[in-house]
Formats: C-alpha cells, structure tokens, sequence
C-alpha cells in the first residue's frame, strides 16, 4: 500500500506554518506528494523535502515554477498510472476538457476549480483536493487528499484542513 498526499492551489509564495504542519500531521505517512498547480513560488515545496515531490504549473505560478514544472504529467505509482494536471479557463467543464488529455490512466488530479472531487469517470478515478487556500470560495479553511494505491487499484479521501 502506498500513501500519496494531494495538494492544489496554495497561491503562496512561501510556504506558510500550517503548511509545514501539514507535512508533520496529515502527510506524515505518505512517501509521496502531488501538487496540481498555482503553488506560485516553487518554494511552497519545502516543508515536503523529505518526500519525492511532483508538481505541475497552474495559472497563478510565477516564473520560478513555470521554468522548471511542466502543465501536466503522467507517474506511475505500485503499477496505477496517474495523470496529474492543474487545469485552464471557466471551472465549469473542467473535467471535460482534462479528461482527453490523458490517456491509459487510472486516476487523474487536478485543481483550479478549487472544489474537491472524488468520483469516478468511465472507470477513472478524478480528484481534486480542493484549495489549500480556500478564500476564494467563501470558506475559512481549505482542504487536501490522500491517494491509497493497493493491489486493488486506486482510491481518495478528501481532507479538510
């Protein structure tokens, strides 16, 4: 069983305190984090240096991030592959519009809708951790997830902060 903690739309340019207790509590188990974009500063990474980071640019990220993170990857965890992609443009059709971009996945995380998903899509799993910085949304606190990859596939858990 691996643990992959999920994180999306910081919109920091440093990381801030409970960021780092984030890493200390609710990402203490996992050996690995995604960050589905608009980190805006790459140094938002930091409190996850002890676990193997992969993050895509979103389009709130500064240059620092856009130069060396790629709009989208495809990783491959215990045999699950898993697309990870921040998103563009109205948050209304996300979903329809990252769904063919990838191909042979068994789960696909996103973000900039700032709205957690957890569902399935023609046997895809699509999840969105929701905003870290949930501001935007009319909320006080934002929210993450954890992917559990076992020898039965892949599953998610939205987590709110």
């Amino acid at each position: 069983m691996t643990k992959i903690g999920v994180i999306s739309d910081t919109h920091l340019r440093m990381p801030d305190d409970r960021m780092f207790k984030l890493a200390e509590k609710q990402f203490r188990d996992v050996s690995m984090v995604l960050h589905a974009g608009d980190l805006v500063s790459i140094r938002v990474l930091d409190p996850f240096h002890d676990k193997q980071v992969v993050a895509v640019c979103g389009n709130m990220c500064e240059r620092d991030s856009t130069q060396v993170l790629s709009p989208k990857e495809v990783i491959t965890v215990d045999g699950v592959r898993i697309g990870l992609i921040h998103g563009w443009g109205s948050r209304s059709g996300l979903e329809d519009r990252i769904f063919p971009e990838f191909d042979d996945v068994e789960a696909i995380v996103y973000g900039h809708t700032h709205t957690p998903a957890n569902h399935l899509r023609q046997g895809v799993l699509m999840f969105n951790p929701g905003a870290y910085t949930a501001y935007s949304m009319g909320r006080e606190a934002g929210s993450v997830g954890i992917l559990t990859v076992t020898e039965n596939g892949i599953t998610g858990e939205i987590i709110p902060l």
